[in-house]
């Protein structure tokens, strides 16, 4: 398998033996895994009620990234 970025993510839940799973049923990207739900668990394999607690976990975490950094922003100006 080769490794993207949501096969480190996993890994970094400690729950690296989904990422297969995920790509396969289209959750290759971080943007995508942030949907994730019940019904998406259920279809991935996900059953252990602690693993898929750590990934609601997780993806809430992701959610709230996006809205941190969403608030942020820069413009580039020439030095004086």
């Amino acid at each position: 398998m080769c490794t993207n970025i949501v096969y480190e993510w996993l890994k970094t839940l400690q729950l690296p033996q989904y990422a297969e799973s995920f790509v396969d049923n289209g959750y290759d990207d971080l943007e995508v895994c942030k949907q994730i739900g019940d019904p998406d668990l259920d279809a991935i394999g996900v059953a252990a009620p602690h693993h898929r607690r750590r990934i609601h976990e997780a993806v809430r975490r992701l959610k709230e990234a996006d809205e941190t950094v969403a608030g942020l922003y820069f413009t580039l100006e020439p030095q004086p």
